[in-house]
């Protein structure tokens, strides 16, 4: 059998093999053959007396944990069997932290080694306290925001909302032995990208290219930057379709709004603000892209994702506050909701989950020919130019005059509107003034 992840093979025994040991220890569990070639040939060990005495005392000195240590023998050969099983506290071995993953050993440093310690002793990311950050600190707005939305979706008591702010971060478990959280400070101090490098959004338009043409960075606290991302795009980046039913004007963007909030607050809520990589949102005409790092439970897959899941969070205080202020549901139904939305509207959603981070995109189906008449039409024109050329479409012989009476206006604004969707270009006289008809053009 082929060394693999729960498998080593050793010809010999050296006391650096204590770091394999601690590495099945801290993953899945594993096998460890002392006296076995790569290949998994038995080579045997010629001290096995000895060997059976040593390896299990220095197991214990070493890493605190006790294994099966078996003596076994093949055609005349003996070797020694190591059986390490998976703990569920975390082992060192001289303050490293050893990991097997596939068939290699791992020393974890960095952020992968605070992922690991957090999962081993239970402990959220966000629930760790910071140092020198003050409840005066933090800022006023992201609090109006917290209250303001929480307030509207009835989710906190108005005797709860009545708290000063020290007593609110305390209701909402943001502190710990008096100190802020992470998750406190991510979600009310105006600068946490002093903390988290990556603690902020980018987005960027690039319209039918792969060249941004221009972008924009939102700073804040968390409940700062929820309340104006997804309001930003709705007003600088995305452009509406206009129609009109009867008199009513009617603007389809190019994704719902719903979904799109849910996309951001999921992006928020679920980064991996340990990286210092911030949440970015690509735009173009056919498609936004929305990433984010993130640490997902094991065995998630973007069907994972797609399909009804138990709701686990990453950052399950920053999580709790968004629930609070309505910003989202608690039962991990928000992203199924969200595509059902999207399909509903004509939106294909498409999750890619990759190691370290997750992406989605949202593509934004193209107009057929039929749609692009009126959506040029109604871009470029008033209301009252709106109702002139649909009633030139249903009576091309229609006056100044009736128009005027249709529209409830003068004859001489009715003339105005008319000349000015002359000069765009949108309608064209055919024949005299008296006895001619309107033309509706292809613009």
């Amino acid at each position: 059998m082929p060394e693999n992840q729960n498998i080593e093979y050793k010809s010999s025994w050296r006391d650096e093999y204590l770091k394999w040991i601690c590495g099945f220890a801290n993953a899945q569990g594993g096998k460890l053959y002392i006296g076995v070639s790569d290949d998994g040939q038995v080579c045997g060990v010629l001290n096995a007396k000895r060997l059976m005495e040593d390896i299990p005392n220095k197991i214990r000195e070493s890493l605190g944990m006790l294994v099966d240590v078996n003596l076994l023998s093949a055609d005349s050969k003996e070797y020694i069997e190591i059986s390490v099983p998976a703990s569920s506290e975390p082992i060192n071995y001289r303050g490293e932290y050893h990991y097997r993953s596939g068939s290699t050993k791992q020393l974890l440093q960095g952020p992968a080694l605070t992922h690991f310690l957090l999962d081993r002793t239970r402990t959220k990311w966000d629930a760790m306290p910071v140092d020198g950050v003050e409840f005066r600190d933090l800022d006023k707005e992201s609090f109006d925001i917290f209250r303001r939305e929480a307030k509207k979706s009835g989710r906190m008591t108005a005797q709860d909302l009545a708290m000063t702010n020290e007593e609110l971060l305390d209701n909402l478990n943001l502190t710990e032995n008096g100190k802020l959280t992470r998750a406190a400070v991510l979600l009310f101090h105006r600068q946490p990208e002093r903390w988290f490098g990556g603690a902020y959004v980018k987005i960027g338009f690039f319209g039918d290219g792969p060249d941004l043409q221009y972008q924009d960075e939102i700073y804040g606290s968390l409940f700062i930057q929820a309340d104006r991302v997804v309001e930003l795009i709705y007003l600088k980046y995305f452009k509406a379709r206009i129609s009109y039913d009867g008199l009513i004007r009617v603007e389809r963007y190019p994704i719902p709004k719903d979904a799109m909030r849910e996309a951001v607050f999921n992006a928020l809520m679920h980064s991996n603000y340990d990286s210092g990589v911030q949440i970015q949102i690509r735009i173009h005409e056919d498609l936004v892209l929305i990433s984010n790092d993130c640490v997902f439970p094991a065995n998630w897959t973007a069907e994972t994702l797609m399909q009804r899941h138990r709701s686990e969070q990453y950052n399950p205080k920053i999580a709790n506050a968004f629930f609070r202020a309505g910003y989202v549901e608690a039962w991990g139904r928000g992203i199924e909701n969200m595509c059902k939305l999207c399909a509903d509207y004509g939106v294909k959603t498409e999750y890619t989950v990759h190691p370290c981070d997750v992406m989605l995109e949202f593509k934004i189906p193209q107009l057929d020919a039929s749609d692009k008449r009126p959506e040029k039409v109604t871009e470029k024109v008033t209301e009252n130019q709106a109702i002139i050329i649909r009633e030139m479409e249903k009576n091309p012989f229609v006056t100044a005059i009736g128009l005027a009476k249709i529209l409830g206006i003068s004859l001489r604004k009715t003339k105005e509107n008319i000349k000015k969707l002359q000069q765009k270009g949108l309608i064209r006289r055919i024949g005299p003034d008296k006895g001619g008809h309107w033309q509706i053009t292809e613009n």
